[in-house]
């Protein structure tokens, strides 16, 4: 199975719109977005998914939750409100941890 944030979006084979970037999390402009706004955010570091973290993660896991803490103040500042959500499971397409940022009523 291939990793879409790991073989094109980390390794720079596939552009993306930078929102906020640290040394271990980057977050950007969805390639597909679903809503009007529609932000990513994901550890540089491959992890499968939220369930599959673990202790040695904490520290990582910090630094996400305070990107997605961020970008999501941004967002609600400028659009009054917004949505953060992770898929687990069946409904996670790609199976490396990312959070969706989203403002907006979703494309149909």
């Amino acid at each position: 199975m291939t990793d879409f944030y790991c073989d094109e979006v980390l390794s720079g084979k596939t552009h993306v719109n930078k929102v906020l970037e640290t040394e271990n999390v980057l977050a950007y402009h969805h390639t597909r977005p679903f809503y009007p706004v529609h932000i990513v955010a994901i550890p540089k570091k491959h992890i499968p998914s939220f369930i599959t973290l673990d202790e040695n993660d904490n520290e990582l896991l910090l630094e996400l939750m305070g990107v997605i803490k961020k970008v999501s103040a941004m967002v609600t500042e400028e659009n009054g409100a917004c949505k953060v959500i992770t898929n687990l499971g069946n409904y996670q397409e790609s199976k490396h941890l990312h959070w969706h940022i989203v403002s907006g009523k979703p494309f149909k």
